[in-house]
């Protein structure tokens, strides 16, 4: 049984139509339950809000937020989803990299990269994608930036020439750093 004050925890996923004042009035209420946010992440996308976030507090508060969520989602023209969750506890530690990717765009760079990865046993930690029109030419490029977690028995040297080599067979611009 948790206590009240032990921390607990709650994932927000929350999208709609982009407003100006979401993220103050999303935070406005989070505060004033009693929470803190702990890790959070926003984009607009096209014309929509996007946010995820994790939020910790006592077990009242908490509640108390989760209460206020279906009349926070009407009032702001949101969607709103939560889910009771825990600090995340790992089994094995990890260290950071940074993988960076440009490419001319076309279907599957994210899929390529994800099947990379998970045939590696790494997780992808973040990611953040982006288009934009080449200098000069206007051509259509796309850009990835992820950070994966590389577990300490994977020879660092091989995975990074085996990522760099998989990228240059598909033509992308790739570095493989660790997070500095």
């Amino acid at each position: 049984m948790t206590t009240d004050n032990q921390n607990n925890y709650l994932v927000i996923t929350a999208s709609g139509e982009d407003k100006i004042g979401l993220v103050d009035r999303l935070s406005s209420k989070i505060t004033e339950s009693g929470c803190n946010i702990e890790e959070s992440r926003m984009a607009v996308l096209g014309g929509q809000f996007a946010l995820i976030m994790l939020v910790s507090g006592p077990w009242h508060a908490l509640s108390k937020l989760e209460g206020q969520m279906g009349q926070m989602g009407d009032q702001l023209g949101l969607a709103i989803v939560h889910k009771r969750t825990q600090k995340r506890e790992r089994t094995q530690p990890v260290m950071p990299y940074s993988v960076e990717v440009v490419a001319m765009d076309h279907p599957g760079i994210v899929r390529n990269l994800a099947a990379f990865f998970s045939r590696k046993s790494i997780n992808i930690e973040e990611l953040q994608t982006d288009t934009y029109p080449a200098p000069h030419t206007g051509a259509p490029m796309f850009s990835v930036a992820m950070t994966v977690g590389i577990h300490a028995d994977i020879h660092l040297p091989t995975l990074r020439e085996d990522f760099l080599d998989y990228c240059d067979d598909l033509n992308l611009d790739a570095t493989f750093e660790p997070v500095r």
